[in-house]
């Protein structure tokens, strides 16, 4: 365990160094790419229902497709994290204006506003950030676990959003650490092998 622990936390300070070395136009060119290629998707098309993310300033800028899939009249949530149990709940949102500076200084949802159930069967489809993916679309995100929590109990589509370069062969995982269905980068969509 503890060596799983410490490989990660090797990949996640490299990649942070690279992230954050991105050169700002760079990252908008391709965080535009990204959004392009995820609403030619059948998974946007029929999705009734986006889980998004607020990003950070070094993660995929995923707003944009916030503000489209409300324009096209689909649901659109967010996750609030509960620190104390490291859970997640998405709220849904009718405007980012109802993100407040939350836990971790990223933008939440307050918590009066309509909670997603994850066990609905409405076609939905989650943007899940991370820091690196690996071919089989295992992720490796900041260490605390709400992702690997909430997904355990989701049953729609799980989308990878990161860039090309930031898909390794293999990551360390434990038991806990689950896979995305797709990962969709600057370069279009990736189907994971789930067989390697």
């Amino acid at each position: 365990m503890y060596e799983i622990r410490k490989k990660k936390n090797d990949i996640r300070e490299k990649y942070k160094a690279l992230r954050a070395a991105l050169p700002a136009d760079t990252k908008a060119q391709m965080d535009e790419k990204i959004c392009t290629s995820f609403f030619s998707l059948a998974t946007y098309r029929y999705a009734n229902v986006l889980l998004m993310y607020s990003p950070k300033s070094d993660e995929v800028d995923v707003l944009p497709i916030a503000r489209r899939a409300l324009a096209d009249g689909k649901k659109v949530a967010f996750p609030r994290c509960i620190p104390e149990s490291h859970d997640m709940e998405y709220h849904y949102i009718t405007s980012l204006d109802q993100l407040k500076k939350g836990t971790y200084g990223l933008l939440e949802p307050t918590p009066d506003l309509p909670v997603y159930d994850r066990a609905s069967t409405a076609p939905s489809a989650c943007i899940v950030p991370a820091l690196v993916y690996d071919k089989r679309g295992y992720r490796l995100g900041y260490g605390k676990g709400y992702y690997d929590r909430y997904l355990g109990g989701y049953i729609g589509s799980k989308v990878g959003m990161i860039y090309s370069d930031y898909i390794i062969d293999s990551l360390p995982r434990g038991r806990f650490d689950l896979c995305v269905d797709f990962i969709v980068t600057e370069k279009g969509l990736r189907v994971v092998d789930k067989n390697k």
